[in-house]
């Protein structure tokens, strides 16, 4: 892959460049990514499809009017669906490699509701990486309002700015070979253990009942493909995608967020890193790969799985260790590592999780507070955090 030309843009991280972005560590960014803003109902379905997430109170209207929530709500990785929780401003020609998130999830999003979107640049440490080189840590505050101003959601990311040229020589990937080879028997076993999937739902999940230890019910993603991608895409893309006329004057004032693809001649996003072969290479990877919110977005459907309609994710970690590749499969697990009650009385459990591919490799460690219903205490923290009656669903 070091002998290769690159299709992709280019620029090096020099020091004038680093002077420059100084100036930009403080500010609020102009969210220029922004996909779904209003949370309606083909939002959400949309969404909950691109991620292979078949719970109940995310799809069936009928259904989540009668859960304690009382109508159609957004899971809480929908907010990925708003804006990934960057903003990719500056450094032209310079790659980005999303490296992980926390989150913290404060109130419901319904049907109806209008989410707005505010992004920081938090900060940012100059490194050397054995993939990228000289490259930039960069640090994104989110946060996301509803029409009443009420602050739903909080993130935290942080981001890899590197040379292209850099990530071709280093070939630190270079020795994978792709497709994987899977045998039926194993396509089979990976199916069967996907249709095993257990969503909790209406079943509740009491805190008295969950013990340090208790293991996940696994979730299975992939084996990983085009049209898996394509469907996140269409759920949650985190870019201006356009086409013809329409894309082409993005690209005549932004040249350096687009390539022209050897194979058809058309101009593609810098995001087909995703999906096209000549794009990821360039980027220095051997095959297209996921989106790193893609995979968080995937860890946290263990989570919502798992807890139940009545369960409360309340903060979410994850970081983003290795690629998930085309033909890649990773299988997502948790265990509860603490139990107690937190400084505001609420019932709360710890969850340790992973997901390891067929190489062993573990692509997302995370770290998850849930916060769970307590028949003696008679906490039930769903309906803690709910708007009054009449504001649910209205968009008021």
């Amino acid at each position: 892959m070091s002998g290769e030309k690159s299709v992709l843009p280019e620029a090096e991280l020099t020091n004038e460049l680093l002077e420059e972005y100084k100036d930009r560590v403080g500010l609020e960014l102009r969210v220029s990514n922004v996909f779904n803003q209003t949370v309606s109902y083909e939002a959400i379905r949309n969404y909950v499809n691109g991620i292979g997430d078949s719970n109940p109170l995310n799809r069936d209207r009928e259904y989540a009017q009668k859960t304690c929530y009382g109508e159609l709500v957004a899971p809480p990785n929908w907010f990925y669906s708003v804006y990934p929780t960057y903003v990719v401003e500056g450094l032209p020609g310079l790659h980005g490699w999303h490296s992980g998130n926390e989150w913290e999830f404060l109130k419901p999003a319904y049907v109806n509701d209008y989410i707005k979107p505010k992004s920081t640049l938090a900060g940012f440490d100059v490194v050397r990486t054995k993939f990228a080189g000289k490259s930039l840590w960069r640090y994104q505050r989110g946060e996301f309002y509803n029409q009443r101003g009420e602050l739903v959601a909080r993130s935290y990311s942080w981001s890899l700015r590197g040379e292209r040229k850099t990530t071709r020589k280093t070939g630190k990937y270079s020795q994978l070979k792709f497709p994987h080879p899977w045998t039926e028997e194993e396509l089979r076993k990976i199916e069967d253990e996907t249709l095993a999937e257990k969503v909790r739902g209406s079943e509740v999940r009491y805190w008295e009942d969950t013990n340090v230890g208790e293991e996940l019910t696994p979730v299975i993603k992939g084996p990983f493909g085009l049209t898996d991608m394509i469907a996140y895409c269409v759920g949650a893309t985190p870019v201006q995608l356009a086409a013809h006329g329409a894309q082409l004057r993005n690209y005549r004032l932004h040249p350096a967020w687009a390539f022209r693809d050897p194979e058809t001649f058309a101009l593609e996003p810098i995001y087909a890193v995703h999906y096209n072969k000549h794009a990821a290479q360039g980027a220095g990877l051997p095959f297209p790969y996921s989106a790193g919110v893609q995979n968080q977005s995937w860890l946290i459907n263990l989570l919502t799985n798992w807890m139940g309609d009545e369960g409360w994710l309340k903060r979410n970690y994850a970081e983003y260790r290795k690629f998930v590749y085309f033909s890649d499969v990773v299988r997502f697990t948790g265990k509860v590592t603490k139990k107690y009650v937190d400084e505001k009385e609420e019932c709360c459990v710890d969850v340790l999780s992973h997901g390891i591919n067929q190489r062993g490799e573990d692509v997302i460690p995370g770290f998850s507070t849930v916060i769970l219903p307590s028949r003696e205490k008679g906490n039930w923290p769903v309906r803690r955090r709910l708007p009054a009656p009449e504001l649910r669903g209205t968009g008021k």
